[in-house]
């Protein structure tokens, strides 16, 4: 990892950097969308996750373009749809999201699901995407293990981002040591839980030792762990507080015991039903 200022960034497997802390914009529309990343890229993110799904990237598109951050300092994600996978689907589907984001190119392309008839065609459209230099890197997302070692039996390429529900009530160690090993990063959708856990008497504990928000303390966690975060929010107040997290650290022996506040809770539906 290497601190830059207000931001942390990694370097993915094919040497592109890509920040670890983002901005994740599911369930926001129209202005609310477009004025949520206007808020964000003045604060210092970097790193804008959006979907098909989330019909919300002709806004997106239009922030970006409307910022005066260089397109080039920005990380732009977005993913296929599940109803548009398959690959010349897939294909027509990245140009569609390239006309609607408006951009030159698109840095990470994501297989949203792991859809069991599709995902095979669907990944092997995103290689020709990459090899086409349409894309700077490919990845996917709620690929839990079985879905990645089905993958390694057809990729020819290894995917730089694995985009997963996680947060320390949703922490998987194995799974995270096994994504370093092959040289997928990490990413955590949802990493808050929706504010689930923020009344946690543990959280709250560190909160108040560390001066800083149950949020932060959430965030700060995933980022000393190597896991790129992706917290939702259109507040203003809520997308400042999210990105302060620069700022401190959190001991060996703290990190240690968040680890084991696991409960498996998801609030987002189990891959594994994909299977």
């Amino acid at each position: 990892m290497v601190d830059s200022g207000k931001q942390v960034y990694t370097t993915l497997n094919n040497g592109i950097k890509m920040p670890l802390l983002g901005l994740g914009v599911y369930d926001m529309y129209n202005n609310e969308a477009e004025q949520a990343v206007d808020w964000a890229l003045k604060m210092g993110y970097r790193l804008i996750d959006t979907a098909s799904m989330y019909e919300n990237e002709i806004e997106i598109g239009n922030a970006i373009r409307q910022s005066s951050v260089k397109r080039e300092d920005i990380f732009l994600t977005t993913k296929v749809n599940n109803s548009e996978q398959g690959y010349d689907q897939t294909l027509r589907a990245f140009e569609n999201s390239l006309k609607k984001l408006d951009c030159e190119y698109i840095d990470l392309y994501l297989i949203h699901w792991p859809l069991k008839e599709s995902r095979k065609n669907t990944w092997k459209a995103l290689e020709y995407l990459y090899e086409t230099k349409q894309v700077r890197a490919i990845g996917v997302a709620n690929y839990l293990l079985p879905f990645l070692e089905e993958l390694s039996t057809y990729a020819n390429v290894v995917p730089a981002v694995n985009q997963i529900e996680l947060s320390p009530y949703l922490f998987q160690k194995s799974f995270l040591e096994f994504c370093k090993t092959q040289g997928i990063q990490l990413q955590a959708y949802t990493p808050l839980v929706r504010g689930q856990r923020f009344n946690d008497t543990r959280l709250l504990e560190l909160s108040k030792k560390y001066y800083k928000t149950p949020a932060q303390i959430i965030l700060r966690w995933a980022i000393q762990h190597g896991i790129s975060a992706i917290p939702k929010s259109v507040n203003p107040i809520r997308l400042q507080e999210n990105f302060q997290i620069f700022d401190f650290e959190i001991s060996a022996n703290d990190m240690e015991w968040m680890d084991t506040f696991d409960e498996n809770l998801r609030v987002v539906e189990d891959p594994m039903e994909l299977l």
